[in-house]
């Protein structure tokens, strides 16, 4: 027997859909439906999981930036010309959010567009939002400080990177105008909710991993700054001895503002609200 799943819309309408399965559902409505259900087993994780996971995104994640520094310090050695550098630091920048991605652990630029969409649809309150947010973000930021506290005398002791590789990533960041950081961190928070939409939208592995390592590497080549891949490439200028505490501290907080900005408003919004108001109508559902 066919039953039928109510969907709330309250921003714009509430309707019945038939829900044998997503398969079902216009293709917009089926990755909405998808992002709904992921999002909502996040928002209810218990508090230990959500928090472990988060910790593991930021520890993974810093194998990307780690990647840059160690290509830095070869190309420096090498003397390779600067455009075929940058493609290649910026390839690289892409690792530690495949590892994070495909390895389904929780990072903050994600749910700033997958967490939120229950709560537009009305399954979620914004105390569970924030619960989630905080879990998370904390863990990205623990994790991705152990990260670098490890990496960078462990790599630069071995030989594979200098300080000066370090440094190089961070102040691309710090000599920034507090403006420039919050409108670049809203283009990586867009960019990190529409990752989130497409890896919905695809089935297989190797999809996944073409869509996460293209948008990464779109973050990376534009240099867009990222709060969290950004607190390994900026706290490494920290502990090289070059950026200061404060320039690290304002680094995050604008640049954690500007990507849940643009995860939340052009994508979670956006999307939600295109794909609700694109939609059949109730007459021709009905057919």
């Amino acid at each position: 027997m066919t039953t039928d799943r109510q969907i709330q819309f309250p921003c714009f309408r509430t309707e019945r859909i038939p829900s044998d399965s997503t398969d079902t559902l216009p293709e917009g409505e089926a990755i909405l439906d998808t992002q709904l259900r992921e999002g909502l087993s996040e928002l209810y994780r218990p508090a230990d999981g959500l928090f472990l996971s988060a910790l593991s995104a930021g520890l993974d994640i810093g194998f990307g930036p780690l990647l840059m520094a160690v290509l830095l310090t070869t190309v420096g050695i090498s003397n390779a010309d600067e455009v075929s550098t940058r493609l290649l630091v910026s390839l690289a920048y892409g690792v530690g959010f495949i590892l994070v991605v495909l390895g389904r652990s929780e990072l903050f630029t994600e749910h700033t567009t997958l967490a939120v969409l229950p709560v537009i649809d009305g399954r979620a309150s914004v105390a569970r939002l924030g619960r989630l947010w905080a879990l998370v973000y904390v863990g990205n930021v623990v994790g991705a400080v152990v990260f670098t506290l490890v990496a960078v005398p462990v790599t630069t002791g071995l030989g594979v990177t200098e300080p000066a590789a370090f440094v190089e990533l961070a102040t691309t960041f710090t000599e920034h105008d507090w403006s420039v950081l919050l409108g670049g961190a809203v283009l990586a928070g867009w960019l990190m909710g529409l990752l989130s939409w497409l890896v919905a939208a695809v089935d297989s592995s190797m999809a996944r991993l073409a869509v996460v390592w293209l948008i990464a590497t779109a973050i990376g080549l534009a240099h867009l700054p990222h709060s969290i891949a950004g607190t390994v490439e900026v706290f490494a200028g920290t502990v090289a001895g070059s950026v200061t505490l404060v320039d690290f501290g304002r680094f995050l907080a604008f640049t954690t503002l500007g990507n849940a900005v643009g995860g939340t408003v052009f994508v979670a919004l956006l999307k939600y609200g295109h794909v609700v108001r694109g939609g059949p109508s109730t007459e021709d559902v009905k057919e």
